[in-house]
This record gives C-alpha cells, structure tokens and sequence, in this order.
C-alpha cells in the first residue's frame, strides 16, 4: 500500500491545494508513482475524467503535476453548491443532494465509498499526497468529517498544518487549531508550514521557537514565501476575490494600449472559470471580472461563463441592468461569447419543465443574442469531447451540463462534436451568428487549443505571438515545486511520510 501524507490547513484558502500541487510534482520528479487525493471537495470548479467522470478541478490539476491520469478515485466525493443546497458527485456521477437538514446522515453513507475509494488508489501507486478541507478544528462539524483527520487515520497518513501568515494572526491560527484537537489528534500532526510570506524568513526572530513550545512541541517546517503570478488553476471562485488575484476587476477605460480587453461577467455561481487562464497569460491580453454595469466598459469581447443556476444567474444579471450593458457592448461592437451556463444565456428561451434548477415549469427568456433554446434536463452529460469547428478545426475540451441547446431558425452550427468520452459521435455542439460576432459553446477549455485561442484573438486584432498553454501549465507546476522544496525541510518531511 502507499506511503501517504496529509495537508491541512487552519481555514480555507490557507493554500492546502496548491501545496498539494507542489508536493505531487515535487515527488514526481524524484521517480516516484504519485497520487492527488481528497475525499470530498465543494466547489463548482470541476473537470472531466478519460472515462467521463466529474470530479474536483483541483485534484485534476494534482494529477497533471504528478503526470498521471486524472480518476474519480482521487476525489471521490465532490459537492456542488447549488440554490441553498449542494449537489452530490460520488465516484464521478451525480448521486443526489445534501442540504443542512440531512448532511450528517449523508455524510454517514459516503464514509463507506471515501475509504474503498483510497484504497483502490493506495493499491495502484507509492505515493499519496492527501489534502483536507476547510480546518480540522471545525468543532460543530467534526462529527461528520470524513475528509481531515478521521481520512488520515485511515490513510495511516501523518499530517502538516498549513498556515497563512498572509492574512495575519498565522501564530494563533496554528496554536488555535492545535488547543481545539483532542489529544490523540494533536499526536497526528507532525510539523507546521507558514505560507505566503513575504520577506525574510528571519523577520520571525523567535517566533518559531516559541510556537513549537505553545503548540504542544509541534516543529516549524518550513517558511513558504508568497509566490507572485503563479498561473495555476485555482480550487474554487474564492480566489476571484481575492485582492491579490492575478485576473482583474472593475471598469477600464478602453483596451490596453498594446492588446485587448476581455470583459468576464463575474456570476454568483460561476463555474470552471480556469476557462480563460490560458487568456490571461497572453501578452496584452487583459481578462476582467465584471459584476456592475459601470464596469463594462469597452470591451473587445464579453465573455458569459459556465454556471451552476443558469436561471438564477439569469435573473441577477437582469436585476444589475448587466443584460443591457452586455447588449449595449455588442452594439459597440464587442463580441459576445458564451460557455456552457452562459451559452444557455444568450438564446431566445430557457424552460426548465422538470425542476433540474429551480422551481419545476420554470421557464425565462434568454438575452436573444442566439436562435436557440435549452431545456433542462434530469441526465447530466459529463464527458471528454472532440469537437470539429464549422472551418474544419479539431480542438479538444470537456462538458459538464444539464441542459439539452436546440438550434432555431438563422442560427448556423458552431461545429460538430466528433467524440465523446473516446466513443465516435456526431452533434451539433454550438451556435454561432452570421457575423461570427456571437458564438456559444458547451465545450469547456475551448481557450486551451491554442491554435483556436490565437486566432481568435487576432480576429479581435491583437498582435501577440501566443504562448504555447501546456508548456506554460508544466513551467509553472515546476516553479511552484522548486520554491516549496527550498523553503521546507524536505528530508524531514520525507522521513515523516516514510518516503526515505
């Protein structure tokens, strides 16, 4: 069986995935067989796996630092938060839902398939690398945890608390967290890492020496500076808020001087937005997050993502005034484009006659930039696809959907998908207009293909060479890994995980 190790961390967003990350590529390198691992995730940034699976962006990109193939097993449970409640994906296909009324008793019935789940995986590689969720000290909720310590002990995993010293009070976040633990949980945790710090580690004077003394002798293992730019896909919508995100918010004036400006409709459930990373890392290429008409600007192009209420993303829009501004930018000449959730968006009509998102008959006009049509419906599509563009291209991408998109009169076909989940198919897979100045897609990661990605951007008259995504992506996993592995005690960590 493997030789795993756990990351926690003392409150969301303290950098637990991204560390993960870091961890797998790190192992990776040093000839090891390794595995991301989760137990359950909630987020509504997901991805699809070979076989067609769903599960949690994050450990999809893990698994692309560790170069192996994203599966299910790797975060068996995923909850999507949807309308008060969150929709549940076991083992890659949607088993039901979970609100606050049954979600100790839910939680209960997946400990079953959380464990069989590691263990298949334990059985295939050397090494896991398991990440928690949220803290462990959740006193109100650590009677259903099956994700943090209760899976380590499973997993016969040691464990590293990550703090963030970058949102203050990383001192008594740590000892704080450790006072919370019951003693033979505080036994589980075998050293701290202190990250994004920005400055000398030396600034800490005694700090580290007085916290293993407060925090029950737990050792410091490493100071991990704050690492600017870092294009790597992020766990969840969180980290659009974030100030010291790289993607931009709020109004400009025109597009930069030496690009354009792309103008991202920042929805309350907005999902899979990693889909224009690969925009964001072109040179002169500015990407906004757009949630007030006034911060519309004059874009080249407005961008309506994927979403998990389209309805309700729908209604927000339209009580923001953000529909008017959408259509006054394309009648300043932006293009509109939109994908998946947003796709629904911009046709004349959106019927949901089983209840799939909101109440059962529901039904609201799109913004009627498209002649097409969705209806909801109960079967979720997930699958990877291969999509021939209306010019003949092939790109490659991936669906996650409930709705089924009907062409209308004057609509023209954006392209064929051509394979789904490595089965031949044949389906119109988008529409666009007969200017090609709106376009709608289901096809997640669409901006990956970089011959795709370049072209249209030239076609919005942008001069940049274009950079080349994957290369980029794999760059950056081994940035991230040799910055981490410098700032921590790597053969301690070793030794501690068993791993030497």
């Amino acid at each position: 069986m493997a030789r795993s190790l756990m990351l926690l961390g003392t409150h969301s967003s303290a950098g637990k995935s991204l560390l993960a990350t870091a961890f797998c590529r790190i192992l990776a390198r040093k000839g090891y067989r390794v595995a991301p691992f989760k137990a359950q995730n909630m987020s509504n940034n997901a991805g699809v796996t070979p076989e067609g699976g769903e599960m949690g962006r994050a450990q999809i990109v893990q698994a692309e630092a560790a170069r192996v193939t994203p599966h299910t097993d790797m975060n068996p449970v995923l909850l999507k938060p949807e309308r008060g409640r969150s929709q549940i994906v076991l083992n890659g296909k949607v088993y039901g839902y979970m609100d606050i009324h049954n979600w100790m008793d839910i939680k209960r019935l997946l400990w079953d398939e959380v464990r069989a789940a590691y263990d298949r995986l334990a059985g295939r590689f050397d090494v896991i690398v398991l990440e928690g969720a949220g803290s462990p000290a959740e006193i109100n909720l650590k009677a259903g945890d099956i994700v943090n310590l209760s899976m380590a002990r499973h997993a016969s995993a040691p464990a590293l608390l990550v703090g963030d010293i970058d949102r203050g009070g990383v001192f008594a976040a740590l000892a704080g967290t450790m006072l919370l633990l019951e003693p033979e949980e505080r036994q589980q945790i075998r050293g701290f890492l202190i990250n994004k710090f920005r400055g000398d580690p030396s600034l800490l004077g005694d700090g580290l020496r007085m916290l293993q003394e407060k925090a029950f002798g737990v050792p410091t293992l490493g100071v991990i500076p704050f690492i600017h730019d870092l294009r790597i896909a992020e766990e969840d919508a969180v980290a659009l808020d974030r100030p010291t995100g790289r993607a931009e918010s709020g109004a400009t004036s025109g597009p930069p001087s030496d690009g354009i400006d792309l103008a991202i409709i920042h929805l309350p459930h907005i999902s899979n937005f990693d889909d224009f990373d690969p925009l964001s890392a072109e040179p002169g290429v500015r990407v906004r997050y757009v949630q007030r008409p006034e911060e519309m600007g004059r874009p080249c192009a407005v961008i309506l993502p994927g979403t998990k209420a389209t309805l309700s993303d729908l209604n927000w829009m339209r009580a923001r005034g953000l529909d008017r501004a959408i259509l006054h930018a394309r009648s300043e000449g932006a293009e509109v484009i939109g994908i998946c959730g947003g796709y629904q968006m911009l046709g004349e009509r959106l019927c949901d006659p089983l209840g799939v998102e909101s109440a059962s008959g529901s039904q609201a006009d799109g913004l009627g930039l498209l002649p097409v049509e969705t209806a909801f419906c109960a079967r979720k599509q997930t699958h990877k696809v291969r999509f021939r563009m209306f010019d003949g291209e092939v790109l490659s991408g991936y669906e996650i959907h409930a709705g089924e998109t009907r062409l209308l009169a004057g609509a023209l076909p954006l392209g064929d998908i051509i394979e789904r989940s490595g089965q031949p198919a044949r389906e119109v897979g988008g529409a666009r207009d007969s200017e090609d100045r709106v376009w709608g897609t289901y096809l997640h990661d669409i901006f990956s293909n970089d011959g795709f990605r370049r072209r249209w951007l030239r076609h919005l008259n942008w001069k940049g060479e274009g950079r080349d995504a994957g290369a980029l992506q794999q760059a950056e996993f081994d940035r991230l890994a040799d910055e981490v592995e410098k700032a921590v005690d790597w053969p301690l960590i070793a030794r501690t995980a068993g791993w030497e």
